[in-house]
């Protein structure tokens, strides 16, 4: 089966290179595409460099910084225009250690989305201070009471996708630009009623670069779950009332 790793960017220019490098050492059958927002870094330019070297390298140029959840659903529709039957998202900046992505692709099988996950046993986290652990964490709890799911780390961005589960999704539809993207389409998967696995991972710290999380991407993720899980309690309320 066709695979291909999406690896958003925007300034990553320091870490992108280690990146991408363990990458292709550790997965060497997968296509890469680097989707950039016109990192003024120049990011955008070394990945064209890095595509001229290796033919399973690709890039994507976008004209602005327009948020993770736009990067990766451009590189969605990239993928499956491509052809490519597998498609796995992949921070640049080594949090998602690529040599782990193995264990994620082995679970493919079992599932239509493989979370790369923090919070279920066997998964942990290095260098994060005590009370970005404890933020996460409720993050993770808040989204998935609201939303009705098991999934325990439902804001996690290393994942694996089935193509199936990607054609089946309207991505033209989802709003969510920040982190919230991922609360979103796990969402949209549950719904569709698509099984979802979570494998254990260990996530590091970023070293290089600058976080591209804010406040206003936490408040932006939380108002929209909120929003979801209203209206699909309201959505459950009426189907009874109505018996629809």
């Amino acid at each position: 089966m066709k695979i291909l790793t999406i690896i958003p960017t925007y300034d990553e220019i320091d870490a992108l290179p280690g990146t991408v490098e363990r990458l292709r050492a550790a997965v060497p059958d997968s296509d890469v595409l680097i989707v950039d927002d016109n990192s003024p870094d120049g990011t955008g330019r070394f990945a064209d460099e890095l595509s001229r070297q290796d033919a399973q390298i690709h890039v994507l140029h976008r004209t602005s910084k327009n948020g993770l959840g736009g990067a990766y659903i451009a590189g969605f529709g990239w993928g499956l225009r491509e052809g490519y039957d597998i498609l796995v998202e992949l921070d640049a900046d080594g949090s998602h250690q690529p040599e782990q992505l193995p264990s994620l692709l082995a679970k493919i099988d079992e599932a239509d989305l493989v979370i790369g996950s923090r919070w279920v046993p066997g998964g942990s986290v290095v260098n994060w201070p005590l009370h970005r652990v404890a933020i996460s964490r409720a993050g993770s709890l808040y989204s998935r009471t609201m939303l009705g799911l098991k999934v325990r780390d439902i804001t996690a961005g290393f994942r694996v996708f089935r193509r199936s589960v990607l054609e089946d999704i309207d991505l033209s539809s989802i709003e969510s630009v920040g982190y919230g993207f991922q609360v979103d389409m796990t969402f949209r998967v549950a719904k569709m009623g698509r099984t979802i696995a979570e494998v254990p991972i260990t996530f590091v710290e970023r070293t290089q670069g600058v976080s591209k999380m804010s406040s206003d991407i936490v408040v932006e993720a939380m108002l929209n779950v909120t929003r979801w899980g209203l209206a699909a309690r309201a959505r459950t309320l009426k189907e009874r009332i109505t018996g629809s």
